[in-house]
């Protein structure tokens, strides 16, 4: 299989925002876009997108993982960066008939129909530094994924930076390229420096997430993570996550969490820490690096909770559990 998200398939949903409305949706060629060089989105960063996947189950049928959550994030995203409000039913639709177009390219589990929904402003003005774009587009892109991790799922190793952080508190929330391009650098120096595979990033001593995935712990029955608030993004499959977690009979506890706390319960035997996001699911994490030195978090391996917990979200999205909280779309 291709690198995770390398491959497109050739058609893509598509509408335009012009003179205070948008178009009706239409399937395109995913090569077809022509920006303006002055368009808005490439000088002052009027751009967000979602990620979300489409399943395929037993007998064939085929199902969009919590669309709505994803929907709804994507109009506040577009929102909260003054683009042109986002006609959500339309998004829908736009999802819909572009999964139901490439229904049969669905791959069967563990591989899954990655969905990116991306809205850009297009206007040709760059003098609106500090004014928004009156004119964008909105597409949605398919790439058929395997398994985010190929070779294998194994542990993964965490700097803790207590200085940076991960982009404007105000623009935590927002899925926002600019975001992602903040966290680059510090992440690739925590590589090339520490062998690490991702920064949590703890500003003020206190956690709040990689540079592209929630962070949680699980010590015994509890299961620990930072409360929603605007300096950070609210992960989708984070929320699954939690659900199930309360379904399984688990405390859930949403609330600030210092470097400190998070030190000394990872000393603790059969304590676990792990990323939550939509390619990766669920990913156990076996190191915390902090202050130079490794701090290995409960017995530094895959963890049995992250294990069962993936696996417990995955059922559901594979149509191997029943789906009692209604996050299954079918779609053809």
């Amino acid at each position: 299989m291709a690198a995770f998200g390398s491959v497109f398939m050739p058609k893509m949903a598509l509408a335009t925002f012009e003179n205070n409305q948008w178009s009706e949706s239409q399937i395109v060629a995913s090569d077809s876009i022509s920006l303006h060089p002055g368009a808005h989105v490439l000088h002052y960063s009027s751009t967000c997108f979602e990620g979300l996947k489409a399943f395929r189950h037993e007998d064939g049928s085929v199902h969009v993982f919590r669309m709505d959550q994803n929907v709804e994030r994507f109009a506040q995203s577009s929102r909260l960066l003054s683009l042109p409000e986002v006609n959500k039913a339309q998004l829908t639709q736009m999802i819909s008939d572009i999964v139901a177009e490439y229904a049969a390219d669905v791959p069967t589990p563990p591989g899954s129909m990655y969905i990116r929904p991306t809205h850009i402003g297009t206007e040709a003005a760059v003098g609106k530094a500090a004014a928004p774009s009156d004119s964008s587009l909105m597409y949605v892109l398919l790439s058929p994924v395997g398994d985010y991790f190929a070779g294998g799922a194994r542990a993964l190793r965490l700097l803790l930076d207590e200085t940076g952080q991960r982009c404007a508190p105000h623009m935590g929330m927002i899925k926002s390229g600019g975001n992602y391009a903040s966290a680059l650098a510090p992440t690739l120096e925590a590589k090339e420096k520490f062998q690490a595979d991702q920064v949590l990033f703890c500003p003020n001593g206190y956690i709040t997430e990689t540079g592209a995935a929630n962070f949680l712990i699980v010590d015994g029955n509890e299961i620990i993570t930072k409360a929603l608030d605007s300096s950070f993004l609210h992960g989708v499959t984070r929320s699954s996550i939690l659900q199930i977690a309360k379904d399984l009979g688990m405390t859930v506890s949403e609330r600030e969490v210092s470097v400190e706390e998070l030190l000394e319960r990872a000393k603790k035997p059969g304590v676990e820490a792990m990323l939550s996001g939509t390619a990766a699911v669920l990913t156990s994490v076996g190191t915390l690096i902090h202050n130079g030195e490794d701090v290995q978090v409960g017995n530094g391996e895959v963890g049995p909770m992250a294990q069962k917990l993936r696996q417990a979200l995955n059922d559901i999205q594979w149509g191997k559990a029943p789906d009692t909280h209604g996050w299954l779309t079918k779609i053809a």
